[in-house]
C-alpha cells in the first residue's frame, strides 16, 4: 500500500479475515494470464470482489517496473484457496472502506499458499494484452507506471515460504515477458516511499529474485545504483538532478549548484511522493524522478540525459530533443558501459551516466 501498514491496519485486516470466513466462495477460475502461458491467476470474479466505486483507469502504455510489497498481516499456516480469497476480500474492504480508494490498491497478491490472485479489476486482462497498465494505488508516485505485487505475510524477521517465493518468481517472470521488462526493473516498496515494506527479509531477497527471474528471461539482473547528492555539491550530476526536478514542476534555475533552492526543491518533491524528506538526493529520490526516454521524446528528462552524455565524453547538444544524434550517443555510451546498446535511456543507463 501507499504507506507501511501500522498495527491498526494489521488488526483491521486480521479481523476482516475472520469475518470473511463465512462468505460464499464462487468456483475458482483462472484469469487471462493463465491462458497466456503464465501462472494461474484467480481473477476478481473468482474471489467475489466488489465492483470498483468508479471505473478503473487503463493507461495506454506498459509499465516501467514491478514493485514488491508485503501485506503486513499474520504469517498464517492456512495455505488454502479459501484463505487466499478471504485475504483478497479483506484487502479490498480496507482499501475501499477505510482509504476510500476505488478498488484494491495492488495489481496482484501472492498468498502464503503460493496462490496468485488478481487485485485491482482488469489487472489480469491488461497483463494478458501486454500493452496497457491499470492505474493502481500501491506506491505513491508510481501508480501509473508500476505493477504492484503484495505478498501475504509480514517479512521483517522471517523469509517467505519457499513455495510462495517460487510463485513470486514465476509471476514476476511472466510480467516481465508480457511487458518487455528486464529483471533489474524489480524493486521493493521502500525504494520509493518512506516505509518498511516489504520487510527487511523480503527486501534482502530482491537481488536473488532478480537473478532468478533473469535466469528465466535472460539479461543482466544488476539493479541501478544511484549517487547521493546534497548541499554543496556541484557539476553535471546536479544539473541533471535539477532538470529532472524541473520536469516535475520545481521552479528552479538549472545551474549545476546544489544550494538552498535545490535542497528545498528536493524536499518538496520527497514530500509529494511520500519519500524520506531529508533534502538529500539518494535512492528514493532518483527512483521517483527517473523516467525512461527514447527517440521522439522531448523535455527536461531528455536534457538530463544529454548533459550527462556530454560529461561522459559523448558530446551531444542539450536541446531537450531526443533525435537520431542523441540516440546514437546513448547507444555509444551503452556499448562502452557493457549495457545493451538499444538507444533507450532507461533507469540503469541513467544510473551509469551518473556514476
Amino acid at each position: 500500500m501507499v504507506l507501511e501498514p501500522d498495527p491498526g491496519r494489521r488488526a483491521l485486516l486480521t479481523g476482516a479475515l475472520a469475518l470473511g470466513a463465512a462468505a460464499v466462495l464462487p468456483l475458482w477460475t483462472a484469469g487471462p494470464a493463465a491462458a497466456a502461458g503464465g501462472p494461474a491467476i484467480a481473477d476478481c470474479s473468482a474471489w467475489g470482489a466488489r465492483p470498483p466505486s468508479t471505473p478503473v483507469t487503463l493507461v495506454p502504455a506498459p509499465p516501467h517496473k514491478i514493485i514488491v510489497h508485503h501485506t503486513a498481516t499474520p504469517n498464517v499456516t492456512d495455505y488454502s484457496q479459501t484463505q487466499a480469497f478471504q485475504l483478497a476480500r479483506s484487502m479490498q474492504n480496507w482499501a475501499m472502506d477505510d482509504n476510500h480508494w476505488i478498488d484494491t490498491g495492488q495489481h496482484f497478491t501472492v498468498s502464503r499458499g503460493a496462490r496468485v490472485v488478481e487485485g485491482r479489476h482488469n489487472s489480469a486482462a491488461a497483463l494478458g494484452g501486454g500493452t496497457q497498465t491499470v492505474e493502481a494505488a500501491h506506491c505513491a508516485g508510481q501508480n501509473t507506471i508500476a505493477i504492484g505485487i503484495e505478498n501475504e505475510g509480514t517479512y521483517t524477521s522471517v523469509d517467505p515460504r519457499g513455495e510462495q517465493y517460487a510463485a513470486l518468481v514465476e509471476l514476476c517472470a511472466h510480467i516481465c515477458a508480457q511487458y518487455g521488462l528486464r529483471a533489474y526493473q524489480i524493486y521493493g516498496h521502500r525504494d520509493f516511499n518512506a516505509t518498511q515494506c516489504p520487510g527487511d527479509r523480503l527486501y534482502a531477497l530482491l537481488p536473488q529474485l532478480r537473478r532468478d527471474v533473469a535466469a528465466r528471461i535472460g539479461g543482466d539482473p544488476a539493479a541501478p545504483v544511484w549517487p547521493l547528492l546534497h548541499t554543496g555539491d556541484s557539476g553535471e550530476r546536479v544539473r541533471a538532478l535539477q532538470h529532472l526536478l524541473v520536469r516535475r514542476g520545481a521552479g528552479l534555475t538549472v545551474d549545476g549548484s546544489f544550494g538552498p533552492a535545490t535542497e528545498k526543491a528536493v524536499r518538496d518533491f520527497q514530500t509529494l511522493v511520500t519519500a524520506t524528506a531529508d533534502g538529500y538526493a539518494g535512492n528514493q529520490t532518483w527512483h521517483q524522478l527517473v523516467v525512461p526516454v527514447r527517440r521522439g521524446d522531448a523535455g527536461d528528462a531528455v536534457r538530463a540525459v544529454q548533459v550527462l552524455l556530454t560529461a561522459k565524453g559523448v558530446p551531444v547538444a542539450a536541446d531537450g530533443l531526443f533525435g537520431p544524434g542523441t540516440q546514437t550517443a546513448v547507444s555509444t555510451f551503452q556499448s562502452g558501459a557493457g549495457l545493451p546498446a538499444d538507444g533507450l535511456a532507461d533507469a540503469r543507463t541513467l544510473s551509469r551516466l551518473l556514476g
